[in-house]
């Protein structure tokens, strides 16, 4: 080796080196100055006089391309258990700002994009859905800094736009359909004000499909629609890199973003508008690269805030993104890597953490893998956090909360007290290479320097039959610093430590599937984990290969191999070194 109220009921060969590329998204002073000035006048008791103006008599370009609902949660939500990023609230009083809603429950509640969940129940939720829309109407006239952010506004006006015939399309509901085109209208004055620079990130590019699908709806102006689409455009290459990665580096943005392009694209082809070819181009290389961390399960790897997602979801954004283009091996930008052979496949971050403005929600993993066979998950991250608790945040961004190396139980990237990224790694580098099916990675950070005095570096090699994994893991430099080497496992893999037939830990899969990992240079425990990927806490195990560092630093080699029926002669935890004339070059 490579060293509305509801009530129950009721209702390579060269070395990759990623850089720190500009998020191209931090305002200067004059610019942050003009920002909280207007923020200022939005919060005022006249703003809401400036969005009046006439109000279309209907919608001119029905918007019907639409993602399936979960009925089961549109039928929470009908007994009054409103769910939202991990937060329930039941039967909220007040109906919209229930007390002790957390921003992210209340912003999912106010942009309605759940309305597809609940009218995936049936016939039976369309006066309750028509009853939420109208006590909307009525209760939030006036701004609220949540209620009216670019990037709800945009989701509330493109989920009443796509249900719009359902929630008023009878003839009773002549009053409701003038009121909701009427607040259409107003709201998509805000956003065209608002969609361009109120936020950052991926939130930016939803308020500018909202803004897009609206003006388009509402048969808005050539020319409003053109200042929308130049919005886009300039928006797109700052954020998507050019191996197709979205800059927060998150595989659960990957598929947010890509929905949102693709919903733009959708409502530009819906009103005959020319696709801007950098919003069609954007498309073509997130597609692959949301492939890129899929598992064999169809779901997603737990990166960066992340979670499993629907796998139906992803594969009707693949579908939908008219890309055919397979899952890349690497992606230099992005700092991915990725290996597969037979039945297996390793997910590795190799890459810087995301830059500021884009990482609000990242995590300190760098150099953590996955490992899963067929359908069926290994090795894991902890995944992303969706709650109101903020301990439990920090916790599921920490480096201990990864499959890697971590020194003194600290963070490899520091995480600011404002959710953002402190100290991070001056260097992370990656090499590649592949031969004869074999293929091999080594990476290397300093994000350990400052505090340690060490260097840590990471080598993988995945066998060409996919039944063998090897690691190394190393750290150079001060000697006396305590590390842990952490291989966190999926709830479904059971595991326990053996003595017999070459020692280490047996993993069985619920296929029945055995692996075993054994390890030089550390000792082996078994703890206790958790894991947040299916979208609550559950328990599992994980384990810790652990040690100090001594006047040459460390060294931990470890192999996880698949075992047979057959009992087959051990093998030496090391694979020889690729030469350079196998070595590939991914780039």
């Amino acid at each position: 080796m490579k060293s509305v109220p509801l009530r129950r009921g009721r209702l390579s060969r060269g070395v990759l080196a990623q850089g720190a590329p500009s998020g191209g998204e931090l305002p200067d002073l004059l610019t942050r100055l003009r920002r909280a000035a207007w923020r200022l006048l939005t919060a005022g008791p006249f703003y809401r006089h400036t969005l009046i103006g006439p109000a279309p008599a209907d919608l001119t370009v029905r918007l019907n391309e639409r993602w399936p609902g979960d009925a089961a949660r549109g039928a929470a939500i009908l007994a009054g258990d409103i769910e939202f990023a991990g937060e329930l609230v039941r039967d909220p009083v007040p109906a919209w700002f229930p007390a002790g809603a957390g921003p992210e429950w209340l912003a999912s509640w106010h942009g309605f994009g759940w309305l597809a969940d609940l009218i995936s129940v049936g016939a039976a939720s369309r006066d309750p859905a028509r009853a939420l829309v109208q006590s909307w109407l009525d209760e939030n006239a006036a701004w609220h800094p949540v209620a009216w952010r670019s990037d709800v506004v945009a989701t509330r006006v493109f989920a009443w736009i796509v249900h719009f015939e359902e929630i008023a399309g009878r003839e009773a509901d002549r009053a409701l359909r003038r009121a909701m085109l009427a607040s259409i209208a107003r709201q998509l004055r805000h956003l065209g004000r608002t969609a361009a620079w109120e936020l950052a990130g991926a939130a930016r590019l939803r308020a500018l499909k909202g803004l897009l699908g609206g003006l388009v709806a509402l048969g808005g102006s050539q020319q409003r629609i053109a200042r929308a689409m130049r919005a886009l455009e300039r928006a797109l290459p700052i954020q998507v890199l050019p191996d197709g990665g979205h800059r927060s580096r998150s595989p659960a943005v990957q598929l947010a973003v890509l929905r949102d392009l693709i919903d733009a694209r959708a409502a530009l082809r819906a009103g005959k508008v020319e696709i801007p070819a950098p919003l069609q181009q954007a498309i073509e290389r997130m597609a692959p690269m949301l492939r890129f961390f899929r598992h064999g399960d169809r779901r997603l790897a737990l990166f960066n805030n992340s979670v499993e997602e629907d796998g139906v979801v992803v594969d009707l954004a693949l579908t939908r993104s008219e890309t055919r283009g397979p899952a890349p091996s690497q992606a230099p930008h992005l700092g991915f890597q990725r290996l597969q052979a037979g039945q297996s496949l390793v997910v590795a971050d190799t890459g810087k953490p995301p830059p500021h403005g884009f990482d609000g929600e990242a995590h300190a993993g760098t150099l953590s893998f996955e490992l899963s066979q067929g359908r069926e998950r290994i090795i894991v991250n902890c995944g992303g956090y969706r709650g109101a608790n903020p301990a439990w945040r920090l916790v599921a961004r920490s480096s201990a909360a990864h499959s890697v190396l971590v020194v003194g139980d600290t963070n490899a990237v520091e995480i600011e007290a404002d959710g953002g990224l402190g100290r991070a790694p001056a260097s992370v580098r990656c090499e590649r290479a592949e031969d004869g099916g074999h293929q091999w990675i080594a990476a290397t950070h300093d994000g350990y320097r400052p505090r340690f005095g060490v260097t840590y570096s990471r080598e993988l090699y995945l066998a060409a039959d996919g039944d063998d994994l090897r690691g190394e893991d190393k750290l150079t430099g001060r000697s006396g610093a305590e590390f842990a080497v952490r291989f966190h496992l999926h709830p479904a893999v059971a595991a326990s430590l053996v003595e017999t037939g070459g020692g280490g830990a047996l993993l069985l899969l619920p296929s029945g599937a055995r692996w075993r990992l054994r390890a030089a240079g550390a000792a082996m425990s078994l703890g206790e984990s958790v894991y947040l990927g299916s979208g609550g806490l559950r328990k599992t195990q994980q384990i810790v290969l652990s040690g100090i560092t001594g006047p040459s630093g460390a060294s931990v080699r470890w192999a996880l191999r698949r075992e047979s029926n057959v009992p087959e002669p051990e093998v030496p935890i090391s694979e020889p070194r690729p030469t350079e004339e196998g070595a590939d070059d991914g780039a």
